[in-house]
C-alpha cells in the first residue's frame, strides 16, 4: 500500500461517483479514503454502494455532522499512517483539482525530492478557469499577503491538492494545528516548512466546480484573513513537531 487519496466529502452526490471513477481509470494503484460529515444528500451512501466496484481501495470514514475541513483531513492522515500508507494526498471532490495531475505530485516526491509536493495555480504553467475575477484576486492577494507575514516559501499558499510524504505527516504534530477551515491549508504548509520539510510547486490548472454548491463564505474569508495573524502569533510558541515519547532506561546494574 503505497498511495491514499483523502477526499472530504459534504453534499457531492452529483461528483462523487464521477471523480472516483477517474482517480481509478488512472490504473496506477491508487487507493482513495472519503471522509464524510453526514452529508444529507447520500453521498456516503453512494460511496458505499461503489465500494464492491473497486476490490478493497475504496474506504469509507462517516463523521457526524460539518466539523471542518481541516479535521477531516487530520482524520485522514492519522488513518493513512496507522494504515501504512507511504504517500497521502488531498483532493477536492468537484474536479477544481484533475485526477490526471496526481502521478504528477506522486513524481515529485517520489523521484524530484520533494517532501509535500503542492497543486499550484500560480507557478509558471499553472491557472485557473471559470473563476470570477474577484475571486481570483482574492486567492492571488490572500497567497501575498500569507508570505509576507509567514514567508513561507509557497505562491499558491491555500492549495488544497497537495501530496505529503508519510515521514512529513509522521513529524507534524496533528494535534497541534490549529485551524479546520481553509487556513489549514496555510497552517500545514508552514508547519512543513518550518520542520524543514522541502517544499515543491507543481503547476496545475485549476477549474472551478460544475456541480454542487461552493463551500466558500465569508467566515472562510475572515479565516484566512486573521487566522494568518494568528498563526505568526503562534508560531513563536508552537513546535509543530511530534513529541516521540523516549524508551525507559534500562535498569542499572546492581553492585555486587
Amino acid at each position: 500500500m503505497e498511495k491514499l487519496v483523502i477526499i472530504p466529502t459534504f453534499n457531492e452526490k452529483e461528483n462523487i461517483e464521477k471523480i472516483l471513477q477517474a482517480v481509478y481509470d488512472l490504473q496506477q494503484d491508487f487507493h482513495v479514503l472519503v471522509i464524510d460529515d453526514g452529508s444529507p444528500d447520500g453521498t456516503a451512501d453512494i460511496v458505499r454502494g461503489l465500494q464492491p466496484r473497486f476490490n478493497g481501495t475504496l474506504f469509507l470514514e462517516e463523521r457526524r455532522g460539518k466539523l471542518g475541513l481541516g479535521t477531516a483531513y487530520i482524520h485522514g492522515f492519522k488513518w493513512a499512517l496507522a494504515k501504512g500508507y507511504n504517500f497521502i494526498f488531498e483532493m477536492d471532490a468537484d474536479f477544481s483539482h484533475n485526477p490526471a495531475d496526481l502521478p504528477r505530485l506522486y513524481n515529485a516526491c517520489k523521484n524530484e525530492g520533494a517532501d509535500v509536493a503542492i497543486g499550484s495555480r500560480y507557478v509558471r504553467g499553472g491557472g485557473v478557469y471559470n473563476w470570477p475575477k474577484n475571486r481570483i484576486a482574492l486567492s492571488k492577494g490572500g497567497s501575498l499577503y500569507t508570505r509576507l507575514i509567514l514567508w513561507t516559501p509557497v505562491r499558491d499558499q491555500t492549495a488544497g491538492f497537495v501530496c505529503f510524504r508519510r515521514e512529513v505527516l509522521e513529524t507534524i504534530n496533528l494535534d497541534e494545528i490549529h485551524f479546520v477551515g481553509y487556513a489549514f491549508q496555510i497552517e500545514m504548509k508552514f508547519a512543513a516548512w518550518k520542520l524543514g520539510f522541502k517544499l515543491k510547486e507543481v503547476p496545475i490548472q485549476f477549474t472551478d466546480r460544475q456541480y454542487g454548491e461552493s463551500k466558500m463564505n465569508r467566515g472562510i474569508v475572515k479565516e484566512g484573513v486573521l487566522g494568518v495573524l494568528k498563526l505568526r502569533w503562534y508560531s513563536f510558541f508552537t513546535n509543530y513537531r511530534r513529541r516521540v515519547k523516549s524508551k525507559p532506561a534500562a535498569p542499572a546494574e546492581k553492585l555486587v
